[in-house]
C-alpha cells in the first residue's frame, strides 16, 4: 500500500487548502478518482491538489464545494490560497488592494496588474522566466476579484499613452488588453485616463506610484523597484503623491476622450490585417 502524504495545514495556505479538501473528501467517502469523477477533473488532479502540488483553481474549488457541501468553504480560502503564492514582497500590496476603498495607479509604459488580461499577463511574466507560468499567471488574475467584490474599491488607473503602443505579447495580445481597458468605459468604479504625449512634462516623472486609501486607517503610498516593493504611510510622502495624482487627472484626457485614443489605437494599430489580394495582376 502506497504511503499518503501528510500535509501540516499550518505550513501555508496551499497546505491547509489540501489539508481540507482531503479531510472532506474522505468525510464524503470517496477516492480521489470518484471525486474528479464527480467535478470533472482528473483524480490525479485532485490528489496534486491535496498534496499541494498543484494550485487550485476557482472553477475547481466551486465545484468541488458544490459536490461536497462545504458551504462554499474552499472558494472563501481560495483567494488567501493564491495570495500567499506572490512574491514575498509583492503579498503586502495585495493585501492593500484587497483592503483599500480606493486605489489610485499611475503607469507609464504597462497596464495596471488589476486591468490585465490573461494573455497580456502571460507575455508580461513570461518575458524572462516561463517556470510555472500558468500558475504565476492565475495568481496574478486572482487580484481581480477585489472588484467584483459586493463593495469593490473604487479604482482609478491613469495610463501614459505609452501603453497603447508598446506592444506585449503581440497585436493579437494587444487588440484584447486594449478591448478589455474599453469594456470599463462605464463601469461605475472603474475610471480610466489616458495621458497623452501632448502632455509634455508631468508630475509622474519621477516613475509609477500606486496611492491607497482605507475606511478607517491612514493612506499607503506604494512604489516599486526590481524585485522588491516600497509601501509607505509617512504622511509628507502621501501628501506629495496625491497632489502629483492630482495634476496627473487633471493633465490626463477625460474618461470619454480616453476611450476614444483606446478605440483608436486598437483599430489603427492593431486592427485585423487583410491578406494579401488573390487576384492575379493584369
Amino acid at each position: 500500500m502506497s504511503q499518503v502524504n501528510v500535509l501540516d495545514p499550518s505550513a501555508s495556505p496551499l497546505d491547509y487548502y489540501g489539508y481540507e479538501l482531503r479531510r472532506y473528501r474522505e468525510a464524503a467517502g470517496l477516492t480521489q478518482k470518484q471525486l474528479g469523477e464527480i467535478i470533472n477533473y482528473t483524480g490525479s488532479l485532485v490528489g496534486q491538489i491535496e498534496t499541494a502540488r498543484k494550485l487550485p483553481t476557482a472553477e475547481f474549488s466551486e465545484r468541488v464545494d458544490a459536490a461536497l457541501g462545504t458551504g462554499g468553504m474552499l472558494s472563501r480560502l481560495l483567494g488567501l490560497v493564491l495570495r500567499s503564492q506572490l512574491p514575498s514582497w509583492f503579498q503586502q500590496v495585495a493585501e492593500l488592494e484587497a483592503r483599500a476603498t480606493e486605489a489610485f495607479t499611475f503607469h507609464t509604459h504597462l497596464v495596471h496588474g488589476l486591468l490585465q488580461t490573461e494573455a497580456y499577463a502571460r507575455a508580461v511574466l513570461g518575458t524572462l522566466d516561463r517556470t510555472k507560468l500558468d500558475d504565476r499567471t492565475a495568481v496574478r488574475l486572482a487580484r481581480q476579484r477585489i472588484l467584483e467584490k459586493e463593495e469593490p474599491p473604487v479604482l482609478w488607473a491613469v495610463l501614459g499613452e505609452a501603453v497603447l503602443y508598446q506592444v506585449i505579447g503581440g497585436p493579437k495580445v494587444m487588440r484584447g488588453q486594449l478591448a478589455h481597458l474599453l469594456s470599463f468605459e462605464n463601469h461605475p468604479k472603474v475610471n480610466i485616463q489616458v495621458l497623452p504625449y501632448a502632455t509634455g512634462a508631468h508630475a509622474g516623472l519621477t516613475g509609477p506610484f500606486d496611492l491607497f486609501r482605507f475606511a478607517g486607517d491612514p493612506a499607503i503610498v506604494y512604489t516599486e523597484g526590481y524585485g522588491v516593493g516600497h509601501p509607505t504611510a509617512n504622511p509628507d510622502t502621501v501628501k506629495d503623491c496625491s497632489l502629483r495624482y492630482d495634476h496627473l487627472q487633471a493633465a490626463a484626457l477625460s474618461i470619454q476622450d480616453s476611450a476614444k485614443l483606446i478605440r483608436q489605437a486598437m483599430e489603427e494599430r492593431y486592427g485585423e490585417q487583410p491578406g494579401p489580394d488573390p487576384r492575379p495582376v493584369a
